[in-house]
């Protein structure tokens, strides 16, 4: 029986390790971005020797999966499905664009780092070509049964980016309500 006992034990004590470098990892990833995040760093900020990263996550990608997976799993996007089942467009896009704002707003710093270094790091690309995708397929759902569908589809998709929210909040000072009537207006205008 002792013998089973260890296993378990050392399973439970390796998937902790796991989990310390994974939380090091992605709190690097906010901070300094994965651009600038090393190995070294990522094993002191865990408590752990280097060769224990790579034994645990053999290469870059591997790691930055477990990071990605994580990260989204405290930072779940919002959930458009309820707003999506709406008839009206208009309150389609409202719903859909007060959640996504309310969302940048509690991400925006990781997600300021993040961007900043998807062209340099081959891992993060791929995952923001998936975010991409899912944004792609939401403006396509949202501009359906509008008239001028092409016009009104690429406001949508504005609509929805990263960028768009920190130039109407950040830097023109709009609340999160306003830049959502501004971006509504923008999609019934066209």
């Amino acid at each position: 029986m002792k013998r089973k006992y260890e296993l378990k034990e050392r399973a439970r004590r390796q998937a902790e390790t796991r989990q310390r470098i994974v939380e090091a990892t992605v709190g690097l990833h906010t901070s300094v971005g994965p651009a600038r995040t090393t190995i070294s760093a990522i094993a002191q900020r865990a408590g752990v020797e280097r060769h224990t990263v790579y034994a645990h996550f053999p290469d870059e990608g591997t790691l930055f999966r477990a990071c990605s997976a994580h990260w989204r799993g405290q930072h779940p996007r919002p959930d458009p499905q309820r707003w999506l089942e709406l008839d009206v467009p208009e309150q389609r896009l409202r719903g859909v664009l007060s959640d996504v704002y309310a969302w940048f707003e509690d991400v925006e710093s990781d997600l300021e780092v993040l961007l900043r270094d998807a062209s340099v790091v081959a891992e993060h690309a791929e995952a923001l070509a998936e975010t991409v995708a899912v944004t792609s397929k939401l403006a396509d759902d949202l501009a359906r049964s509008w008239p001028r569908r092409k016009i009104v589809r690429a406001a949508i998709g504005h609509a929805l980016e990263f960028e768009t929210w920190r130039s109407l909040v950040r830097r023109q000072g709009l609340s999160r309500k306003q830049a959502v009537d501004a971006m509504l207006q923008l999609a019934t205008g066209v």
